[in-house]
C-alpha cells in the first residue's frame, strides 16, 4: 500500500514520515508549493537526528515529493496530475496546517479547514478508496476548562479559546462528513500539546513551545522597561491561571508511533477517534517556571484580569489564544488508546527538566526579536 504524507517536513510530520518509512518502502510527500526543498529539509532532519548515513542516502530514492496548494483545489495540480496522484494511493496521512494561536479565522480556515477539505477529495477520487488518516488536536475541546473531553464528543457548545481550535473543528467536521457521504472508514488522531528534548537549531522546526516564547518576550520588549517589580527585578506579569491547573504535554516521538499503531488496527467503518495524549498531565506551574526560565519575567497566576492593567499586561491580552490555557484543568480520556494498545500506549515523564532540554538554546534572556513568528504551514 502507496502512502502519502502532508505536513512531512513539520514537528511532527518528520516523525510521522521516520515511522511510515519504517514500514513502506516508498512515500509520497505532499510538500507545500514554493517552500523550501522539502527533500533537503527532510534529510537535513534525519542527519541532524542521527540517522544512519545509508538511511539517508537511500531517501531520494524512497521519497516522491509532489509539491501542491492544499488551499486551492485539486491541490493546485492539473486535472490528470491530481487523477494520477490519487490513484497511486492506497492512505493518505493529512498532517499538515497552521498552528498559529493568534491567527485570524480567514485564514486559518483557508490552510486547516479548507486544506482538509481538498485532501479528502483527493481520497474521493483514488480508484483504489485510499484510507485517510486526519491529524486533528485534542484541543478541539473548546473553551470548557474542567471536566473529561471524550473522544466521541465534537461540539461547539462551549466556544473555543481562539480560531486556531475553531478551524480544527470545522476540520473534522468535514471528516465525518465525509466519511459518511461515501461510507468510508476514516482515522481522527487527536494529539495534544507536543514537545521534545531535542535542542532546538535553526534547521530543524520550531518547538511549539517557543512560540509562546517569542510572543512573551516581544510583549516585554515592547512594553519598555519601566514594569512594576517581582522578584530579581524582573517585571511583573499577573495571568489568569490556575495554580492546581495542568496542561497535556506528549513527547512527539512518542506521539508518532501512537499514531502509526493506531492507523494499523482494522477500522470499524466510520470515523475512529483517539486522544493521544500523555497518561499524566503537566501542572500549570511547571509550565510558568519554564516560561520564566526562558524570558526574564515574574509570573503570577490570579483568578481575574487586573482592574488596572499594566502595559505588558494589556500587550498580552492581545494574545488571549496562549495565556488562556495556563486555566485548564480538564483531562483528555484516552481509553480507547489504553485498551487497544495496552501498557505501551503509556508515555515517560514530561517535567521542566525534560521541557527545559528541548528549549534551552532559547535566544538570550534580553533579547528582543525583531518581529513575531507568522503562521507555520508545514
Amino acid at each position: 500500500m502507496h502512502v502519502a504524507l502532508t505536513g512531512a517536513t513539520g514537528f511532527l510530520g518528520l516523525r510521522l514520515l521516520r515511522r511510515l518509512l519504517g514500514t513502506h518502502p516508498s512515500v509520497t510527500v505532499l510538500a507545500h508549493a514554493g517552500s523550501a526543498d522539502a527533500l533537503h529539509r527532510i534529510t537535513r532532519f534525519f542527519e541532524l537526528t542521527g540517522s544512519p548515513e545509508a538511511f539517508t542516502a537511500e531517501l531520494p530514492g524512497r521519497l516522491r515529493v509532489v509539491e501542491t496548494d492544499l488551499a486551492q483545489p485539486r491541490l493546485g495540480l492539473s486535472g490528470r496530475s491530481f487523477q494520477k496522484l490519487a490513484d497511486g494511493l492506497g492512505a493518505i496521512w493529512h498532517s499538515a496546517g497552521s498552528i498559529n494561536l493568534e491567527g485570524d479565522l480567514p485564514e486559518l480556515r483557508r490552510i486547516n479547514v479548507e486544506g482538509t477539505r481538498h485532501v479528502l477529495e483527493l481520497a474521493t477520487a483514488g480508484r483504489r478508496a485510499p484510507l485517510v488518516r486526519h491529524v486533528s488536536t485534542a484541543f478541539v475541546a473548546g473553551s470548557r476548562r474542567d471536566g473529561v473531553a471524550y473522544e466521541d464528543e465534537l461540539d461547539d457548545a462551549c466556544g473555543f479559546e481562539n480560531a486556531y481550535e475553531r478551524s480544527k473543528y470545522e476540520a473534522e467536521l468535514l471528516v465525518h462528513a465525509w466519511s459518511r457521504k461515501h461510507g468510508r472508514p476514516a482515522l481522527v488522531l487527536r494529539p495534544s500539546i507536543l514537545v521534545t528534548d531535542l535542542p532546538p537549531h535553526p534547521e530543524l522546526p520550531s518547538h511549539p513551545l517557543l512560540v509562546i516564547e517569542r510572543i512573551l518576550r516581544d510583549a516585554r520588549c515592547t512594553a519598555g522597561t519601566e514594569e512594576p517589580g517581582g522578584p530579581a527585578g524582573r517585571p511583573l506579569v499577573r495571568m489568569v491561571g490556575r495554580p492546581r491547573g495542568r496542561l497535556n504535554l506528549l513527547q512527539v516521538e512518542h506521539a508518532a508511533e501512537v499514531m502509526t499503531r493506531l492507523a494499523g488496527l482494522t477500522p470499524s467503518g466510520g470515523v475512529d477517534t483517539y486522544h493521544v495524549v500523555h497518561d499524566r498531565d503537566v501542572p500549570v506551574p511547571t509550565v510558568v517556571t519554564l516560561l520564566e526560565r526562558l524570558v526574564p519575567l515574574s509570573i503570577d497566576l490570579v483568578a481575574a484580569k487586573p482592574d488596572t492593567p499594566s502595559a505588558l499586561e494589556a500587550l498580552l491580552d492581545f494574545y488571549p489564544g496562549m495565556t488562556a490555557y495556563l486555566a485548564h484543568r480538564r483531562r483528555f480520556d484516552d481509553t480507547r488508546v489504553r485498551t487497544r494498545l495496552g501498557p505501551s500506549a503509556a508515555s515517560a515523564p514530561v517535567g521542566l527538566d525534560y521541557l527545559w532540554s528541548g528549549l534551552a538554546l532559547a535566544p538570550a534572556p534580553g533579547a528582543c526579536p525583531a518581529v513575531l513568528p507568522s503562521a507555520r504551514y508545514a
